[in-house]
């Protein structure tokens, strides 16, 4: 018999993938970690290619395992001299004294040549290394471990065929109906080791960043403000995972549609509020289950990176995951995610750094708001500004807003970072 949860649960296998520090140095250091793998040596000449969209999530974040080190210089020195590209994204997992020395001696020394990349890709990454009378080139697109060439001395080892972007944010076929669906009935086994990871690492490094001085420390401004107040806690644990991941914690994250600043919003909110109601471990999982797959669901149409901040996305799938913690009815909960969309589909990204704990902080707000007027029975309604007729209209009116409307908006936020 045909499993009709299949789609969710390969999206989920792809999705909930662990990470260790901020995703697009990562996937810079894993490039390069794969290109010294082919080169065989340590290399003499480096040269590096990014889209504009891997500048702006590169430029502020700190590179882990690196004594706060940033930059792209830094994310690529790291993959180099760590050289495991079997770990992935979590490359820099493993880095003693002596290599962060050699890390900041490599970043520090100018031999390593960045350019703007000319390809048309959002996502690209392409590095060059030279030495020993050898040189090897890798280049990944449109996704972070997403290989698509890899040559030695001029000679192909690997080609795979060029999906355009535009295909990637095509509207989706999933809608909320059969979204709610898998999440109520599909059967968990496959999933449960998937999200139990993602709750134990995410709630490991949130916990990480109340407990110490990360960043702003968003998380624990948060909850100085009122302690015993369940919705600021959510909150402020989420924006604390985020703090402690921008700002160099070594712990790593589950990631969500690429993102691991979407897999802490989209997770630690559900289960502060599980813990909080005392619910059971099914119902738990299939509550972060349903916020899982609501975020992916929303950024099928958005793509993996644009000026539309992803916690947004994240920030609505945690609202439905509370609203199914409160047995709220399949409608009730299509309503919550259009009213988090309405609240906060204005909120730009201008790259990975501290300030991305607060925009959680504000989109985990919005998802609860959404829930809050859900509950109430005071929804926005179709013909609401960017609000349509049901709510995978308005998902799909937001992926067009963000993957077309925004794309000027993004050249000029990278500008304005960039000082041009």
């Amino acid at each position: 018999m045909e499993n009709k949860y299949a789609v969710y649960e390969e999206a989920l296998a792809e999705e909930l993938i662990p990470a260790m520090g901020c995703t697009e140095p990562i996937a810079i250091a894993y490039c390069a970690a794969v290109c010294r793998e082919q080169l065989g040596c340590f290399p003499e000449q480096v040269e590096i290619w990014v889209s504009r969209n891997i500048i702006k999530n590169v430029k502020s974040v700190v590179v882990p395992n690196t004594n706060q080190m940033k930059g792209i210089e830094v994310a690529c020195a790291a993959g180099l001299v760590a050289a495991h590209p079997e770990r992935q994204l979590e490359v820099l997992a493993y880095i003693d004294g002596r290599e962060k020395e050699a890390i900041k001696r490599l970043a520090e020394s100018g031999t390593i040549k960045i350019h703007v990349s000319e390809e048309p890709d959002i996502f690209y990454i392409r590095v060059f290394v030279a030495g020993g009378g050898q040189n090897a080139e890798v280049t990944i697109r449109t996704d972070h471990t997403n290989i698509t060439s890899i040559k030695k001395n001029g000679a192909t080892v690997l080609e795979k065929p060029i999906v355009p972007e535009t295909a990637a944010t095509a509207q989706s076929v999933w809608t909320i109906e059969d979204v709610l669906d898998a999440a109520r009935n599909m059967p968990l086994d496959n999933a449960l080791p998937l999200l139990k990871r993602q709750i134990e690492y995410n709630m490991a490094i949130s916990e990480e960043g109340l407990a110490r001085d990360y960043g702003a420390s968003i998380g624990k401004i948060l909850l100085q403000r009122d302690p015993e107040s369940l919705r600021t806690r959510a909150r402020a644990t989420a924006a604390a995972g985020s703090d402690a991941r921008m700002n160099g914690c070594e712990l790593p994250v589950v990631i969500v549609s690429g993102s691991g600043n979407q897999g802490i919003t989209a997770s630690v909110p559900v289960v502060v509020y599980a813990r909080a109601l005392g619910v059971s471990e099914e119902k738990l999982y299939r509550a972060v289950l349903l916020s899982d797959l609501v975020t992916i669901y929303l950024k099928q149409g958005i793509g993996k990176l644009s000026a539309y901040c992803g916690a947004v996305s994240a920030g609505c799938g945690s609202g439905a995951g509370v609203a199914y913690l409160h047995d709220m009815t399949d409608e009730q909960i299509e309503h919550t995610v259009e009213n988090a969309l309405a609240i906060n589909s204005g909120i730009i990204c201008d790259g990975a750094k501290s300030s991305c704990a607060a925009k959680i902080a504000m989109a985990v707000e919005g998802g609860l708001l959404g829930f809050d007027m859900s509950m109430a029975q005071r929804n926005f309604a179709g013909g609401d500004g960017i609000v349509q007729e049901t709510a995978d209209e308005t998902i799909a009116a937001v992926g067009k807003i963000a993957s077309q409307g925004m794309v000027e908006t993004d050249k000029e936020i990278i500008d304005v970072m960039l000082g041009l």
